[in-house]
């Protein structure tokens, strides 16, 4: 039987109001058959619904105002829909979502950032991140099909950051942090991405603060599609598309794109 391709994409929006013309031309041009959004920042009644299916794409997402909201926009409709965390703690709704979309499961994140090493949100980092860590333990298994998508607020290796030295301590690459997200990839998921392109330096965010940080490659790679091995075996291809972030009113990230054939 012949394969099909899958298109997959990651992109935190930074505000799909602001950003909406961006992601619907975006969409309409690159076709991917996912594309996972963080940061939605709009409540789930005032979400443009209308300009996705006007593409011809549903999207599923849980949102609240101004802050955090995930949602996955898909051509055929997703299934099994959820969010949040359910291990009793705080579920987090707008930060996880997960779908099935044409048969291949889906988890989209937007790990909550940290602030700084002394504010009481880093320790709550690092405990969502053992959360979704025995998450993935009691929902899916590493020898079966499973995308996991979106910002990660993780930079795992030096290679993914312009300055590893000087950002030793912050709060998306410190030793800490990328050790608890080192543990939720060892319960079973690649990186796509460094799967294809090992040694390689590509950024997925550049701050809005620093001058000319595209073109000077003063970034980041934070945003991430990963996979279980039967799905990595199956990537042919990840990319990063820059001009993402260069046309008008773009967000601080980019898109990321991985192909499987399936």
């Amino acid at each position: 039987m012949p394969s099909r391709p899958f298109k997959l994409a990651t992109f935190n929006v930074n505000s799909i109001r602001i950003r909406l013309e961006l992601v619907t031309s975006w969409l309409s041009q690159h076709q991917p058959d996912v594309l996972c959004l963080q940061e939605i920042k709009v409540q789930d009644s005032e979400f443009p619904l209308d300009a996705f299916k006007a593409i011809g794409y549903n999207v599923e997402f849980r949102g609240q105002k101004t802050y955090a909201g995930v949602a996955i926009a898909s051509k055929e409709p997703a299934v099994d829909v959820s969010s949040g965390l359910d291990d009793g703690g705080e579920p987090d709704h707008t930060r996880l979502i997960r779908a099935v979309v044409a048969g291949v499961p889906i988890v989209n994140t937007y790990i909550p950032q940290g602030q700084a090493l002394d504010s009481p949100y880093y320790p709550y980092k690092l405990e969502w991140l053992a959360r979704l860590r025995k998450w993935f333990e009691r929902h899916y298994a590493p020898d079966q099909p499973l995308l996991w998508a979106g910002d990660f607020n993780v930079a795992p290796e030096p290679i993914d950051v312009h300055d590893p030295k000087g950002l030793a301590k912050h709060v998306a690459f410190h030793p800490d942090v990328r050790a608890a997200l080192q543990h939720v990839k060892d319960w079973g998921f690649v990186d796509v991405f460094r799967q294809l392109h090992p040694g390689e330096v590509h950024y997925t965010f550049w701050d809005y603060r620093l001058k000319d940080s595209v073109d000077r490659n003063i970034g980041w790679r934070v945003d991430h599609i990963w996979a279980t091995v039967p799905l990595a075996s199956r990537c042919v291809k990840c990319w990063i598309d820059v001009d993402g972030r260069r046309g008008a009113r773009p967000s601080d990230h980019t898109f990321v794109v991985a192909e499987f054939a399936l």
